[in-house]
């Protein structure tokens, strides 16, 4: 018997450091789970209209801007669905009006609650591991929970190719490489790719609408506007330095903590401190509201 396809609209909604989740009743299918928001495509509707009304509807506030984040196919059991995914930032003054039982979980708790399996991609996307290594040599890829950046600009593409063709498929998916190596890579290893670095020049040079869809993207940010313009494209996260003096920089002018603090503590995308910083420094870089830490000598430990 062939199997009912279904099209669905989901929003990941975000504020701040938070994701709203919501609770699937029995009687529905895949029920007694947790959900994000969103619902089946209407004849007539395009995916983000759907997602669109169906917000207004299920959780009561009405947003504009969204971005699209990934389609994801998934076949159960009894129903094949296309989810269409986007995701939009909710702002201070529509928090109260966010109907019950939607709740905000923190990127952490996502990992404890009972999603159905379709959503396992959304999953590992939103939950960032709290430290990145920045290198230029691949068999640094530390084995414990962190990425790594692999700051490499190739003479041979194709011994690119090699290096990534001896990686496993776990090993790639903690790898982060820039864009304009991923975009030189053949199309069966850009898909292993699931994290793409943009620099600040390629981040300002980018409009919306202009980011792939489905990859997990963190962009390099100095000061405010830089800052701004990720969450206007829709990255997922970004690394924001100089928090303190580097030896390799030591003349750069230095946010400090405190400004640090002043404008992470704004962001609805992940902020990972850089610059100055070991991995002994995160519980204090969270306090000022860093989601994670990055980092070249004083992360060369890890392994």
């Amino acid at each position: 018997m062939t199997k009912a396809t279904v099209d669905v609209a989901i929003a990941i909604l975000l504020h701040k450091t938070k994701v709203l989740v919501g609770w699937r009743q029995a009687s529905q299918h895949q029920g007694n789970k947790h959900e994000f928001p969103g619902g089946k495509v209407e004849a007539g509707e395009t995916p983000e209209q759907a997602c669109r009304r169906e917000i207004y509807e299920e959780v009561g506030i009405g947003l504009k801007d969204w971005h699209a984040f990934d389609v994801i196919h998934h076949e159960y059991d009894d129903l094949i669905v296309n989810l269409h995914l986007f995701h939009a930032y909710v702002p201070d003054e529509l928090l109260d009006l966010i109907h019950q039982p939607w709740s905000w979980y923190s990127r952490e708790q996502l990992a404890g609650l009972n999603f159905p399996k379709a959503n396992a991609a959304i999953l590992q996307r939103l939950i960032w591991p709290y430290l990145i290594k920045i290198s230029d040599q691949i068999d640094a890829l530390p084995q414990q929970e962190a990425l790594l950046y692999w700051r490499f600009v190739p003479a041979d593409i194709e011994l690119v190719r090699q290096q990534l063709l001896g990686l496993s498929d776990a090993q790639l998916h903690r790898l982060m490489i820039n864009v304009d190596l991923w975009q030189q890579l053949d199309a069966p290893l850009q898909a292993k790719i699931t994290t793409i670095h943009l620099q600040q020049s390629q981040l300002m040079a980018l409009s919306k609408g202009d980011l792939m869809v489905g990859k997990r993207v963190i962009a390099a940010c100095h000061d405010a506007v830089s800052l701004q313009h990720a969450h206007h494209i829709g990255c997922d996260a970004v690394l924001l330095s100089p928090v303190l003096a580097t030896e390799t920089h030591p003349e750069a002018s230095q946010l400090g903590w405190d400004g640090f603090e002043e404008l992470a503590r704004t962001s609805d995308i992940p902020v990972f401190a850089l610059g100055g910083v070991a991995p002994s420094d995160l519980k204090q870089a969270q306090k000022h509201h860093a989601y994670g830490l990055a980092g070249i000598r004083q992360f060369s430990s890890l392994a």
